[in-house]
């Protein structure tokens, strides 16, 4: 994946709720894949500073589970299994990159990407859902949850690259 395969769109200043929600998810989304963008799968792979585990490629696998997790099995209650943790390696998709084919986690997010969409595209913000808590949430929350997980992520993401290659930016 190089730079140029990676748009990113500005989120419209102007818009109803869904509208703004979804433009500025897929443009964190985008973000992290600008972040990735150019890196060899050793680059992807790189961990931040010990005793981290936190790589660009880990960031990618998490993100994925992320979204899983919160759009398809929570929102649209679809049984998904995990990709890469399980309840005995919780931290599996941050810790199990070093041989990890960096392509094929990259797919996994796209589609999975693809998937959050359709599972979600015809739901109401204000659809709710029991998590495992017993916590009544609503999709509108999910999309508030995971714009703050992407910033957070895509800071990171930032310190990331920068430490790979110097390479900064928006």
């Amino acid at each position: 994946m190089t730079a140029s395969d990676v748009q990113r769109t500005d989120p419209p200043q102007v818009g109803d709720e869904r509208t703004l929600l979804d433009a500025f998810l897929d443009y964190h989304r985008e973000t992290l894949l600008w972040k990735c963008s150019g890196l060899s799968d050793d680059q992807l792979r790189q961990r931040s500073a010990p005793p981290s585990t936190l790589s660009l490629l880990g960031l990618v696998r998490h993100l994925t589970e992320v979204e899983r997790s919160w759009f398809r099995h929570g929102v649209a209650g679809q049984d998904v299994a995990r990709l890469y943790f399980s309840d005995d390696n919780l931290d599996g998709d941050f810790d199990d990159v070093d041989s990890a084919d960096a392509a094929a986690n990259l797919a996994a997010y796209r589609a999975e990407i693809e998937q959050v969409r359709k599972a979600v595209a015809d739901r109401s913000l204000d659809d709710t859902f029991t998590n495992r808590r017993g916590r009544t949430i609503s999709l509108r929350w999910v999309y508030l949850h995971m714009l703050e997980e992407y910033a957070r992520h895509n800071g990171h993401a930032d310190l990331l690259r920068e430490r790979i290659d110097g390479a900064t930016g928006e």
